[in-house]
């Protein structure tokens, strides 16, 4: 789904003025980007939980040209489904 589509569907659900939920959503996905940054742990009831993890320094090959590269440590996203979440994809 896209978010042009997800603005869509809240529109249609609530009645509310199109911009007004853009707005909102693109407020929320600030905020949400905000916490992240600061290595916060975002935890949405009934849906799931996104935190920052880390992912350590290491080596490897390029398969293409043989070449050894180096490859630093960086943080990455990691979501957790919430178990209801997790139980109704597992129904359908």
């Amino acid at each position: 789904m896209l978010k042009k589509e997800l603005v869509n569907e809240v529109t249609t659900e609530l009645s509310l003025n199109k911009q007004d939920v853009n707005t909102a959503l693109e407020i929320m996905l600030d905020t949400m980007e905000s916490a992240l940054k600061e290595d916060r742990r975002i935890e949405l009831r009934g849906f799931g939980s996104f935190a920052v993890r880390k992912r350590k320094a290491r080596c490897t090959k390029n398969p293409k040209t043989g070449t050894v590269m180096d490859i630093p440590e960086r943080k990455t996203i990691h979501f957790t489904m919430s178990k209801s979440l997790k139980e109704a994809l597992i129904k359908n």
